[in-house]
């Protein structure tokens, strides 16, 4: 191959590694954003943050993914990801201690715990058991699982913000009158806030 050739090569994967507005993504970097879904702002609302959903970036063959809980669990490109969320903003985050953990063969554990629930139906009872997951759960797992790190507090349900309107109303229309207060669960807000991370981008 010429030089020409050759520096052609090198540009179009240094485009392939970078994601959106220059953001350089790593394996195991944590991206939220404000979702679009109907669900969204009862979470918003819930949990006092402006993020309502999640998810992890994987490189899979040079090329930056989000693997996310929607419906189904599954690897979304990581500039669709971003176009889905509103207004295009997203911030991505960062374990604190990444260079020492997040080495080859702690990120292949992860992704091997992460490809248990690869498919799996999206949860909109937010149940802590893998049958179904929702975005924040499968990325607080992931960790937790492959890499013995807890990325934010579990709460229960019953200790979030349900006082709101459209938080009452969307209770009523997933649970009735009687909705799992005890159920533990991780909102996207609470790993938002942790401290194991530091904020590396936001758009």
């Amino acid at each position: 191959m010429n030089l020409y050739g050759l520096t052609l090569s090198l540009l179009a994967a240094l485009m392939v590694a970078c994601g959106p507005a220059g953001y350089e993504p790593r394996d195991g970097d944590i991206v939220f954003q404000t979702s679009l879904s109907e669900q969204s702002l009862a979470i918003q609302r819930a949990t006092h943050s402006r993020y309502s959903h999640v998810g992890i970036v994987y490189i899979e063959h040079g090329e930056p993914y989000v693997y996310e809980a929607a419906q189904p669990v599954s690897l979304t490109r990581l500039e669709d990801w971003v176009s889905g969320g509103e207004d295009g903003h997203f911030v991505v985050k960062r374990l604190r201690d990444a260079d020492r953990l997040l080495t080859p063969s702690h990120l292949a554990t992860m992704k091997a715990e992460g490809a248990k629930f690869q498919a799996r139906d999206y949860d909109r009872y937010f149940d802590w058991s893998d049958e179904k997951l929702y975005c924040s759960e499968l990325v607080w797992k992931i960790y937790q699982r492959g890499l013995g790190v807890e990325i934010g507090d579990p709460q229960r349900l019953g200790d979030l913000d349900l006082s709101d309107p459209v938080v009452k109303a969307k209770i009523q229309e997933r649970w009735g009158s009687t909705p799992p207060l005890e159920e533990m669960v991780i909102s996207p807000g609470a790993m938002f806030d942790s401290n194991q991370l530091v904020t590396v981008y936001s758009r």
